[in-house]
């Protein structure tokens, strides 16, 4: 009982002789000693390190799932250390709508059909979407997670046990010029060694945790390699899948007066070279004075017009010619053309060119 009083009494000594360093250092009555510049240089990095990592999760976060509701219900989850509950993105939630409303229009019908197919191509950007953040959760979000939670907390605590270490060892300078009696001054030399001792040891662990600072950079320069390509996947996929919807809806008509006169064969016509473009373009009603009667005065004549293309069209052979939308080409009619098509020319360039895309010009 007697050594555990004393021991108390010593540890309070020791933490009422830290409060007054600290105080009379606050206050400009105590040297400080201070840090080397390599050292301060060190934890200046640190910090700036862990806020930009603190800063770059956040934002990727929310990146990666915007609601902010669903974060916070993810964030329980993953603190109760339950599996998050499984539940479909807002592309699958399209997707599904879409198939179900297309399934109730018919199959069959030519609007029924388009929304099936647009419904079945935003699960498959859905599921694209879904691998795209776990891969970023797993090979980004984690790394960042486990150094502030990890490393970070290793070298905060080594600090704060730095600070101390260096209280300490002021406290003993102190009380070395405070001392006059010879007994008393060889007591305090001695306290003096041993906390130069401590801090020094101190500061050297300190200095090898900062300098492992730069392996984390290099680490987290890999996993944001790592996130650029599964987001370069992600959109390489999602355009892929609306450049193969785009050319099945693309294999409609380009007129049709009534949904129900068309069947579901009308997406097998691959072998008929039509223009992509979205399903609700190829409805828009034409100019007046200048719209299907235009096309069909152009096909009777051997003139020529000018027209202003609508949209942005990619030739699929070299029988077509590319459009650029609000671009003003020359046309015409060539005999013996579908009725859906005119011979487009833009300076030297010569190529077929669906009239879907085009406005007569007066």
């Amino acid at each position: 009982m007697d050594f555990n009083v004393k021991r108390l009494a010593a540890d309070a000594g020791t933490l009422f002789s830290r409060a007054v360093q600290f105080t009379e250092e606050k206050l400009g009555q105590a040297e400080k000693t201070e840090l080397d510049a390599h050292l301060e240089n060190l934890l200046c990095r640190a910090e700036c390190t862990k806020q930009n990592t603190e800063r770059i999760m956040k934002q990727t976060e929310v990146l990666l799932q915007p609601n902010p509701n669903v974060r916070i219900e993810e964030f329980l989850y993953e603190k109760l250390e339950k599996k998050v509950p499984t539940r479909m993105n807002n592309h699958e939630v399209l997707g599904q709508s879409m198939i179900e409303s297309g399934s109730e229009f018919g199959p069959g019908t030519a609007y029924g059909n388009a929304l099936i197919k647009c419904g079945e191509t935003e699960k498959q950007i859905g599921g694209a979407e879904r691998e795209f953040i776990q891969s970023s959760a797993i090979n980004f979000l984690t790394p960042f997670r486990n150094f502030l939670e990890g490393d970070f907390k290793t070298i905060l605590k080594e600090r704060k046990l730095l600070q101390v270490k260096r209280l300490d060892l002021d406290a003993a300078k102190t009380r070395l010029k405070k001392a006059r009696v010879p007994d008393a001054r060889a007591v305090a030399e001695q306290d003096l060694r041993m906390t130069q001792s401590e801090f020094d040891r101190q500061a050297e662990i300190t200095r090898l945790l900062l300098e492992g600072v730069s392996s984390t950079h290099a680490h987290h320069l890999r996993c944001l390699t790592d996130f650029v390509e599964a987001q370069t996947t992600y959109y390489a996929q999602s355009y892929q899948y609306m450049v193969d919807l785009q050319k099945q809806l693309g294999s409609f008509p380009s007129t049709f007066s009534s949904n129900n006169n068309q069947s579901s064969s009308s997406s097998g016509g691959a072998s008929i070279s039509v223009p992509t473009i979205p399903l609700s373009a190829s409805m828009l009603s034409p100019s007046p004075g200048l719209g299907l009667s235009g096309f069909s005065e152009l096909r009777v004549s051997s003139g020529s017009r000018k027209a202003r293309v609508l949209y942005d069209y990619d030739a699929a052979g070299s029988s077509e010619l590319s459009l650029l939308a609000d671009e003003v080409i020359m046309v015409s009619s060539v005999p013996g053309m579908d009725s859906d098509w005119l011979m487009g020319e833009r300076g030297t360039q010569m190529g077929k060119v669906p009239i879907t895309y085009l406005e007569l010009l007066n």
